[in-house]
């Protein structure tokens, strides 16, 4: 959290502190309605907050889906967040990936990268990526099968990410397949 988080934080503490306080001052006679009251505001109050912090989750599960359009053409939504996301099955294990136009690679997470049935153990991080917080070393790999929807590539290069990521990333060696990449009217349409 940054500085000026910290200081809204206490400003609206403050001000609640401040309201609620009004409020159980001019209601002292019935302190236990107060108390009541305050428990069910509170629970609204976290539920909110919840619901809050879940949606960009809960949106793209729900609005992140791609559709085929045609034969050959898929369309993705934006999510909320502003960013494209999909889901490949890799080796009939499906796996999450951020379209990144700016990365060279498919690049899979460790954790993804085990998931289709890669032996992290044997990989060699003998290749370097330049990513935005600086090198990681990354292990060159073949995926045997990458599918979107009615679409299969074989024999897919890609990296495994030897450090920390959120999120695999779907780089050029996979959309570069594609013969159109375009956004319109906040969707990616990817056509073959």
């Amino acid at each position: 959290m940054n500085e000026d988080q910290i200081a809204n934080i206490a400003y609206l503490g403050l001000l609640g502190a401040a309201v609620g306080g009004s409020y159980i001052m001019s209601h002292k006679n019935n302190l236990g309605k107060v108390a009541q009251q305050a428990v069910i505001w509170g629970l609204i109050f976290v539920g909110v907050i919840a619901a809050i912090g879940l949606w960009g989750d809960v949106s793209r599960d729900v609005t992140g889906r791609y559709e085929v359009v045609g034969e050959a053409a898929i369309e993705v939504p934006r999510s909320s967040d502003g960013h494209y996301y999909l889901t490949l099955d890799i080796n009939g294990v499906p796996v999450d990936f951020f379209v990144d136009t700016g990365a060279t690679d498919v690049v899979l997470t460790q954790e993804d990268a085990r998931r289709v049935g890669i032996d992290i153990d044997k990989l060699s991080f003998l290749g370097t990526a330049y990513t935005a917080n600086g090198p990681v070393a990354t292990a060159s790999v073949w995926l045997n099968e990458m599918r979107l929807g009615p679409l299969v590539d074989y024999e897919v290069r890609a990296s495994v990410n030897g450090g920390e990521m959120r999120s695999s990333l779907l780089g050029m060696a996979y959309l570069g397949r594609f013969t159109r990449i375009a956004i319109e009217d906040n969707r990616l349409v990817l056509t073959r």
